[in-house]
């Protein structure tokens, strides 16, 4: 159940490693040094600050694997990763054949130590390792509402055709990261799987419930916990195929989807002719990009001209005769004011430089993805022959091959299908390298693409009274799961439980998040029920932004969302083309 006033996924994380980690091996006002490996590394970087860890009494953080000067009056923690390559390094810190690089160590892993890795530590100088606990975080709190696992090339392990992949493995360690995320969020829920169009979901989901089953039993605090008031949804990649590949309109989508942004980094130029290129990091940080990322891309040219208006009358405050104390006031205010002046370039540069990819090129092939992935107008007038609307496209100079290979796919998966005659003809005629490998290999996430397919599809939410954009008519089908979740419509046939939760959920069932919206007090929110969706395979910022749009419209559910990656369209299609070639699977740290 959750509790208490902050429901960031970052700040719970920040949380558990402070009760954990730090105040576990706290000793009045003790300095420490923090160690850590890749993993952990990035795990703290996404929910705190160095600031942070200064007020938590560490006074230097170090690469584990970096060569380190020996620090022997001090004592240092080892926040790491149960791996052979961090465990060594530990080891090789305290080797009783050389002197110990630190006065103590205080070991935390971040998941489950296998004994062989354990019985390593035996190895050290005697009564030097004060504390060894493992502390069941193996995952990345990448938004307040938004995780991600630790699996490298996650999506070729799951879904390439080569039997020498070692899926199984892959799926063990997913299940295992997953019971992380419930650890770490308290919750023991009742878990779902989506039956089709593979059975990755219903292996993972039976793997899950054994895990936190046994994680349950294991732990000292929450012994035997029963099923909380949450429910835990998996879902394999191939159920929703159109909303990996359709333009999305709203913000923080059409950022990701448009522009060159790597790790989360903008790179744009200010209006000085003589000023550098700024760097921006697009995370939560930013409260503006939190208030705008979920809006229409119309909304966000809208409201940004009206919020540096804003800036530009507190500016103006300045002009005039004005006592010292107002002068003082004002000049307090400065740097924060200066700050927002310099968010409003940002996002007002995210925005032009979004609409100049947008304008002419992409307004014509937005209507025309939006009619096939519906099968209707804007006008609510059925497409009688998909061919049409998509031929243009096909025909057009002014699109790149990304551009028609996307159209050419939700062709495909609007007819549930083709045959070889007419997909090799599609291949040849938007000149598509590799054999067409990028639209056969769908097959493999259960997606039909050769032949046609009888099977119908899921019927839809009637969405038709909901205020939209035309070029933005099309909801991802995990709202649809969400809403029908809270209300309690999953058909139990195609949705099998694993488990039940104890009680029905809190609340009269959702509203379409676009019809209202619900300011949630924190008062309120103090018996928030939580339902936790995994899409194997990734999901997209559409789907995150779905996840929101819910919480948001709800005063009882908090929806998390998560995967092994964030995927954009040019990311997913260079991954389904992966999936017949070899792939060099990297090493987790």
């Amino acid at each position: 159940m959750a509790t208490g006033t902050d429901f960031g996924l970052k700040s719970t994380v920040w949380q558990k490693i402070k009760t954990e980690v730090l105040d576990d091996c706290r000793k009045g006002d003790e300095w420490k040094i923090l160690l850590l490996d890749h993993f952990t590394t990035k795990l703290l970087t996404s929910c705190c600050k160095m600031t942070d860890l200064l007020q938590e009494g560490i006074t230097v953080v170090e690469d584990l694997f970096k060569k380190r000067q020996p620090v022997e009056h001090m004592k240092a923690i080892y926040f790491i990763s149960p791996n052979e390559k961090s465990v060594d390094c530990l080891v090789n810190d305290f080797n009783s054949k050389s002197a110990s690089k630190y006065k103590a160590a205080y070991v935390y892993f971040s998941d489950v130590c296998p004994d062989s890795l354990f019985n390593k530590l035996k190895s050290c100088h005697p009564k030097t390792i004060k504390r060894c606990k493992e502390i069941s975080i193996s995952f990345f709190p990448k938004e307040s509402q938004v995780f991600l696992l630790n699996v490298p090339k996650a999506f070729h392990l799951l879904y390439s055709p080569d039997k020498a992949v070692d899926k199984e493995t892959a799926i063990q360690t997913i299940a295992q990261q997953i019971v992380t995320l419930c650890a770490t969020l308290e919750e023991n829920p009742g878990v779902r799987y989506k039956k089709e169009p593979l059975d990755n979901a219903e292996e993972l989901a039976n793997l899950v419930e054994e895990q936190l089953v046994q994680y349950y039993k294991m732990d000292e605090k929450d012994q035997f916990k029963a099923k909380t008031q949450s429910q835990l949804l998996i879902v394999d990649r191939g159920f929703d195929p159109f909303s990996t590949i359709l333009h999305e309109l709203t913000f923080q989508a059409m950022v990701y989807d448009l522009l060159p942004i790597e790790n989360d980094i903008y790179k744009y130029r200010t209006e000085s002719a003589l000023a550098k290129d700024k760097e921006a990091r697009l995370d939560e940080s930013d409260e503006l990009w939190v208030k705008i990322r979920h809006k229409h891309i119309a909304n966000v040219l809208e409201e940004i001209p009206k919020l540096v208006k804003e800036i530009s009358s507190s500016k103006k405050e300045t002009e005039g005769n004005i006592s010292i104390s107002k002068l003082a006031d004002i000049m307090k205010k400065m740097p924060h004011i200066r700050k927002q002046i310099g968010k409003q370039t940002l996002h007002l540069s995210l925005a032009e430089d979004c609409m100049q990819k947008f304008r002419g090129r992409l307004e014509k092939l937005c209507k025309a993805e939006q009619d096939l992935a519906l099968g209707s107008d804007a006008e609510g007038q059925k497409v009688k022959d998909h061919m049409r609307v998509l031929l243009p496209i096909l025909i057009s100079n002014d699109l790149d091959n990304y551009d028609k290979i996307r159209a050419i796919l939700l062709y495909i998966f609007v007819e549930n299908g083709t045959s070889q005659e007419n997909l090799d003809r599609l291949i040849t005629h938007a000149k598509i390298e590799g054999g067409g490998d990028v639209l056969k290999n769908w097959k493999y996430l259960g997606v039909p693409i050769v032949p046609k397919s009888t099977q119908r599809r899921p019927a839809r939410r009637d969405r038709s009274k909901e205020e939209t954009f035309q070029l933005s008519r099309w909801t991802p089908i995990i709202k649809d799961v969400i809403e029908d979740t809270m209300e309690n419509k999953l058909d139990s046939k195609e949705w099998p439980y694993c488990s039940e939760c104890p009680a029905a959920w809190n609340g009269s069932g959702a509203v379409s998040a676009r019809q209202k919206h619900n300011t949630i007090s924190r008062d309120e929110r103090k018996n928030v029920s939580r339902l936790i969706i995994f899409v194997i395979g990734g999901i997209t910022y559409s789907e995150i932004r779905c996840a929101y749009e819910v919480s948001q419209a709800n005063k009882f559910v908090q929806v998390i969302i998560g995967s092994t990656h964030i995927i954009t369209p040019k990311t997913m299609l260079d991954d389904v083309k992966n999936l017949t070639k070899e792939a060099v699977i990297p090493t987790n740290d």
